[in-house]
């Protein structure tokens, strides 16, 4: 990893701590000795990065700290912006606003705003409430208790884990394993009426059961 990279990491993994990181712990995610650390704490606060601590301590960033804006070749700007316009077709309103902030901070200036385009057509008659739920179970590995209407108008109430979201062209569909028929299933996210965040959880079985699905998935396909 060369040290600008590591720079880099090094910022991001000390954003996401509310704790003081020790040195040892950053030297061995980033594989290198700590006096490498050592070294590039010193650099980074140096470069007015809020980063306070010492050795023996650790070392922790002491307010919110945007990064510079990010500079890409005018290809690679063009796939993020493509990639993240096409999220206005998912339906998803939260991540769309997401985009505009990830975009916010990639130096686009290589590219006329009016070169590319992307149709917002798509995924209509998501609950954004709802949606929202779903990803933070997904991610949080919460169980849910969902309210769903089938296509024939029968609705039912399932206790489920959460374990991925596709978005297809016109649909959303939530991966589940549903406690009720002790077996995988998914829900089109625009059929769920209801959702209750729920605060039992099904840690640390998550990526077990995402890949028992995807053999399955690998099976029919």
């Amino acid at each position: 990893m060369q040290r600008t990279d590591r720079l880099f990491e090094i910022i991001q993994l000390l954003r996401r701590q509310s704790q003081p990181v020790a040195s040892t712990n950053l030297a061995k995610q980033l594989e290198v000795s700590q006096r490498t650390i050592y070294r590039d704490i010193v650099t980074l606060q140096s470069m007015r990065v809020p980063i306070e601590g010492e050795v023996g301590v650790g070392y922790i960033m002491t307010e919110d700290y945007d990064l510079p804006p990010l500079n890409f070749d005018r290809e690679e700007i063009e796939a993020i912006i493509v990639g993240l316009s096409l999220l206005s077709r998912t339906g998803d309103k939260a991540l769309e606003r997401a985009a505009k902030r990830v975009l916010s901070k990639v130096d686009t200036a290589k590219l006329p705003a009016d070169t590319l385009s992307v149709s917002d057509w798509g995924i209509e008659g998501i609950n954004p409430i709802i949606i929202g739920i779903l990803r933070t179970a997904v991610a949080e590995e919460r169980k849910v208790e969902i309210k769903y209407t089938d296509l024939s108008g029968a609705a039912t109430r399932r206790l489920v884990l959460p374990l991925a979201i596709t978005y297809y062209v016109r649909v959303a569909v939530l991966a589940t394993w549903c406690e009720l028929r002790s077996d995988f299933r998914h829900f089109r996210i625009d059929r769920i009426t209801d959702c209750d965040l729920l605060q039992d959880t099904y840690a640390g079985t998550g990526i077990e059961l995402r890949a028992r699905l995807q053999k399955l998935s690998d099976r029919h396909s």
